[in-house]
């Protein structure tokens, strides 16, 4: 599964430098090691940071609060779960891409930037890159049977588009504080 990887990641880098992305230029993007993660059986992948780039500094505020941030990072590694190996090819590759876009400096989070470039990807190779993935939907796609096997203490459902999603915990203030991915609409608790 290790060597399946690690060609879908090839595949990814080489359409990725046919639109003008190149991931393998160091001192832009830094390394990336990419691996399996037995770990998670609810995400698809992440992308860890390492070492950053001190030229990079800035800082953010939240509330009353200063903390500090970084553009960029020398260092990347991505672990990709066991159970996305199982999907079609496509939704391996949305995956590596996914994380592979939290590699370039100021998109280590889902904001604007990360977004832009989603989108760029999105209409220039055909993919279907978002913030957030739906396994029930992959798993169809991929004609294998889904089957919840986490039991949730909480079910939270959009009032404008009814995305489903589901939590262990939540903060008091969760429903004032939070909106759905898909379509910023208001979430409820069920």
């Amino acid at each position: 599964m290790e060597e399946q990887l690690q060609k879908i990641y090839f595949k990814c880098l080489q359409e990725l430098k046919q639109i003008g992305i190149d991931f393998q230029d160091e001192t832009k993007i830094g390394t990336i090691e990419i691996a399996l993660s037995n770990r998670s059986q609810k995400r698809y992948g992440v992308c860890k940071q390492e070492d950053p780039d001190v030229t990079t500094r800035y800082v953010e505020k939240r509330g009353r609060k200063k903390v500090i941030k970084y553009a960029k990072y020398k260092k990347h590694k991505i672990e990709i779960s066991t159970w996305v190996m199982q999907l079609n090819e496509d939704i391996i590759k949305n995956t590596i891409i996914h994380e592979l876009i939290h590699c370039i400096p100021n998109c280590n989070n889902h904001g604007n930037d990360f977004k832009q470039y989603a989108r760029y990807i999105n209409d220039k190779l055909g993919y279907n890159i978002k913030t957030v993935g739906n396994k029930k939907d992959d798993y169809g796609k991929s004609n294998i049977e889904y089957q919840e096997k986490l039991t949730y203490k909480y079910k939270i459902q959009c009032k404008n588009c009814g995305q489903i999603f589901y939590r262990n915990r939540i903060c008091k203030n969760f429903i004032q504080k939070y909106r759905c991915a898909i379509c910023n609409g208001k979430l409820s608790i069920e």
